[in-house]
This record gives structure tokens, sequence and C-alpha cells, in this order.
């Protein structure tokens, strides 16, 4: 779709060099009737370049390129209006870049999720930490099987983990017989103060959809919107920050295994390459079972203390939760796993709701 507005604009930019060419002669150009005089040329050539400027930006700056369309759009229109009868008709390719325009804002521009994500992340990213080193010491509190997990994965004579970046690629659903939306999703983790910041864009039937997670100062919320426009979903307060914190240990086990030598986690074994893990964060305090292969490998992680939305996010209900995840492979100096799924386990059967590609992982502000 960016590529087909990209054409648009750009094919509507190289016609309004049309008027610019009539006005200084340097061309006869039959089509164009009325006379344009040398200033109205200039104001031509400014409207097409204008076009071509916001063309190149949609591509190689998309978040800042709704600001000059806007300007395209207004001179083309302007130049427009003073030969009405021969280019009337751009009018309505004005309007179809008008409406990009709009959604260009609407997803990129100061009010967006993106501006917000962007906002919140730097906020916590001011935060001046020096983190030590991981230690055998820092392993010997442990249990057997998470001790042999961070072996495994490397954190003995790294750096502790303050912040953690991720990137996602994978599809998403509502229930076991929704359709499939495919999505991109980047996410901030910081572990000091627990926080996390998950923006999502999936596409449903075709049209874009933006997500937001937020879990900072203790509170978590989530947001939909549909068009980057229009509420679509919404849910907040206890409950759902206490479903939150769940997810919050499942990202520090996960994708900042380090993490959990400062962690407020108590462990109990249970035997046969599982244990159980309370942890806190705040006032909340969830619990989850940890399960690991023969290769010490952390391969699936249920709890029963997250919560299930419903569609709209008013009403959460308790169900375990639980997601798989394998094909660990290095990140620098770490490895993670790549691939994973999140279940819910309800009465009538287990489905996965997500699936999911980790694309990219970074540690303290760095690979």
């Amino acid at each position: 779709m960016r590529w087909l507005f990209f054409a648009l604009i750009v094919g509507h930019g190289l016609v309004h060099l049309m008027g610019f060419a009539k006005a200084f002669g340097f061309a006869e150009l039959p089509q164009l009737t009325q006379p344009i005089s040398r200033g109205m040329g200039v104001s031509w050539l400014m409207a097409g370049l204008a076009h071509l400027v916001a063309g190149a930006l949609l591509i190689g700056a998309p978040r800042i390129w709704w600001a000059v369309g806007l300007g395209a759009v207004l001179l083309s229109q302007l130049v427009i209006m003073s030969a009405w009868d021969d280019a009337k008709f751009g009018t309505l390719v004005n309007l179809m870049i008008l409406a990009a325009v709009v959604y260009g804002f609407a997803s990129q521009g100061p009010l967006s999720f993106r501006a917000e994500y962007e906002r919140d992340v730097g906020q916590r990213s001011a935060d001046r930490v020096t983190p030590g080193l991981v230690g055998e010491a820092d392993l010997a509190p442990l249990p057997e099987s998470v001790r042999r997990y961070l072996r495994v994965v490397g954190v003995i004579g790294q750096p502790k983990i303050h912040k953690v970046r991720a990137r996602w690629e994978g599809r998403i659903r509502s229930g076991p017989d929704a359709p499939w939306m495919p999505f991109t999703a980047e996410q901030h983790n910081f572990l000091g103060e627990p926080s996390r910041f998950f923006l999502m864009h999936a596409r449903r039937s075709g049209l874009p959809v933006d997500v937001y997670h937020a879990f900072r100062d203790g509170s978590a919320s989530m947001r939909v919107r549909l068009l980057s426009m229009l509420p679509v979903a919404r849910a907040s307060g206890p409950e759902f920050t206490q479903a939150e914190t769940v997810t919050l240990f499942n990202d520090l086990v996960l994708l900042a295994p380090a993490g959990v030598v400062d962690a407020d986690i108590r462990w109990e074994p249970l035997g046969d390459g599982e244990v159980r893990g309370h942890y806190s964060a705040g006032a909340r305090r969830v619990s989850a079972v940890l399960s690991f292969n023969e290769a010490g490998e952390l391969v699936n992680f249920v709890s029963e203390d997250r919560l299930a939305a419903s569609p709209d996010g008013a009403e959460l209900t308790r169900q375990q939760w639980s997601t798989p995840v394998g094909e660990y492979r290095a990140f620098g100096s770490r490895r993670a796993p790549t691939r994973g799924e999140g279940k819910w386990h309800p009465a009538e059967g287990d489905f996965a709701y997500i699936e999911l590609e980790l694309v990219e992982l970074e540690f303290n502000g760095g690979p």
C-alpha cells in the first residue's frame, strides 16, 4: 500500500510540472487551454517538487512525510483552483493524498501510539545504570535447573541486564475460530523498576490495527486503534495489571534471564525439569511453572495468574496461559529462543492465539 501511494504522489507531482512548462513556454501542452502566468508557473513547480519530496519521505522518513504531504496538497489545490477548467480532476487525487496524510499523522504524528511509545521509552532510557557482571556467586541461591539454564544461554561473565529491546514478527487472533492477523512488534523492557512498553502493528481484513501495551509505575494499560484513529479496545485497572505482571515475568526469563539474579523471585523446585517461580513487581505477586529440556533450555512457561481479555478489553477472565518456545540461537554473546506461541487453555480446549518469531534482541542499548 505504501508503494501504491508513493506512485500516486510522485505521479501527481510530475503532472504539476506541466503547468510550469506551459508558463515558461517549454512545451505547448494543448490540454492546458487556460493561460498560466510565470508567477503561477513557479507555484506549479513548487507544488510538483513538494509532491516529489513527500513521496521520497513516505519511503525514507515515514515519521515526518505527512507534514510535507499536507503542504503539497494545499499548494496543489491552490494552483488547481487557478486553472479549474483544465485541472479540476486533480482535486480527486488531492483528496486521496489528503486521506493518506491524515492516516500518516494518526499513525506517526505526535498523538500516535508510536510517538507515545518513543516518549515512554526515552524517559526510562535516560536512567543511568552501570551494570556489574554476572558471576557464579550470583547463581548460587538459584535452583539447579535455573542455574543450568542461565549457563546455557550464556549469562556468566556478561553484564547484568537493566534494559532489553526486542523486535517480533508473527500473527495473532482473538479466538480459536477468528482469522489470523499478521503483525510486527517492538518492545522495550526495563528491569530496575519493572516497566514494559510493547507496540504492535497488525492488519485485519487489510486494515491497519495499532496496539499499545504499557506497564509503568506499577500499573498496566492496553489500547487498540483501527486505522490508528478509531478506538477499538482498551483495558486497565488492578486485574489487568496483575495479568501483565505475568507477562513481565515471562519476558524476564525468556528475553533477559540474567535479570533473575536480582529480581524478587522465590523459587520452588518441582523435579523432572520443572521449577515454580513466585515473582513480585511492586505490590503484585504472580507465579508460573518453568519447564526445561534435557539440554537445559527453557521450553515452556505456564501460569494460572494470567487473565484473558474479551475482544473489547472490558472483561477479564482468569485462565491458564502458556508460552511454549524453541529454536534457540545466539544474539551476540547470549542465546534466546526465536520461536514461540502464546496459548490459552479454556475448558473447551486449548488454542494458540499468537505465534511469534524473534527477529532482533538487544541488551542495555547494544546488540
